[in-house]
């Protein structure tokens, strides 16, 4: 699970046999399959995931699957693990050698733990599980907080452009650490501006935004607005209804102008606060960036709302 892409080393070796930058069981020798489980940092929606043999090469698994479950206790112990209610996301499918093996999910649910399955045996050197976050029912977030955090579930639903990085940075815990860490479009040629959508894992009243440009010293755009829209209490449904809106939102009739356009400066955190910025009830809001550009994060600091 490490974040950093597995690396190779052609003359290391341990006591037993070659070292890989990954999870290698041993040789199996009669029928059966290994497994490991792995618990979400955050517990959420599976969207995807990517199943990672670089440099397993002779020794990758012929086929795997993945497994999801929702539990409170702990499923470490292989008993525990047996008896838990698990549901296949990922059907047992081919691996290819050496490569990002990526499979979509279709199946909706709020899950707390993975269980890889790798069949016969053989080596993994990453797992990645890609989704939406969703708190538990009536988790406590109170006061103002960051709506559109990915903690409290928020997700990026499109964007005009991700030629050099995945606008889904923007919505990163922690500060950049680099313009890699960030959502930066190609250099616009012709008219128009970039934009970016992003569901709020929680309605709320906007109090707060920041842009942060840290890292974007010559292609930061030259200035943005936000503009929010209120789908009403429940907006902010998980699962399914979450899926939907990736398809049906990106143009609603009802987007209102909550920042008017500002300019933006290199390598700094902007931060808009009223009067700049309407204090409008919101479940979705919209990034507008004046011609094109990137940009490290996005938070939207608000008070959550019932419903």
């Amino acid at each position: 699970m490490a974040d950093e892409p597995p690396m190779y080393d052609p003359a290391r070796y341990t006591d037993h046999g070659k070292w890989m930058d990954g999870w290698e069981t041993r040789r199996r020798r009669e029928p059966g399959e290994d497994w490991c489980i792995v618990g979400l940092g955050l517990a959420g929606d599976v969207r995807g995931v990517v199943i990672d043999t670089r440099h397993f090469r002779g020794n990758h698994p012929e086929r795997a699957a993945v497994d999801a479950c929702a539990t409170a206790s702990d499923p470490r112990d292989p008993g525990a693990a047996e008896a838990l209610a698990w549901t296949r996301i990922v059907p047992e499918v081919p691996l290819e050698a050496d490569a990002l093996n990526v499979f979509p999910v279709e199946t909706a649910g709020r899950w707390t733990h993975v269980r890889l399955v790798i069949v016969p045996d053989g080596g993994v050197a990453r797992l990645r599980v890609h989704g939406v976050a969703i708190p538990e029912e009536g988790g406590g977030v109170s006061g103002t907080t960051d709506l559109a955090s990915v903690d409290v579930g928020g997700a990026v639903l499109a964007c005009s452009d991700a030629f050099f990085c995945a606008p889904g940075n923007l919505l990163l815990a922690g500060p950049p650490a680099g313009m890699h860490d960030g959502w930066e479009t190609r250099r616009r040629r012709g008219p128009g501006h970039d934009w970016v959508v992003v569901h709020l894992g929680r309605r709320g009243i906007l109090e707060r935004v920041e842009v942060d440009t840290r890292f974007f010293k010559g292609n930061h755009p030259g200035s943005c607005d936000l503009e929010a829209h209120d789908a009403g209490p429940g907006g902010e449904a998980p699962g399914e209804a979450r899926r939907r809106d990736r398809a049906v939102l990106v143009e609603p009739a009802t987007w209102a102008p909550a920042l008017a356009d500002r300019p933006l400066g290199p390598d700094r955190v902007h931060v808009f606060e009223p009067p700049d910025l309407a204090e409008l009830p919101a479940t979705h809001v919209r990034l507008r960036i004046h011609p094109d550009g990137g940009v490290a994060r996005l938070r939207v600091h608000g008070r959550p709302t019932a419903g």
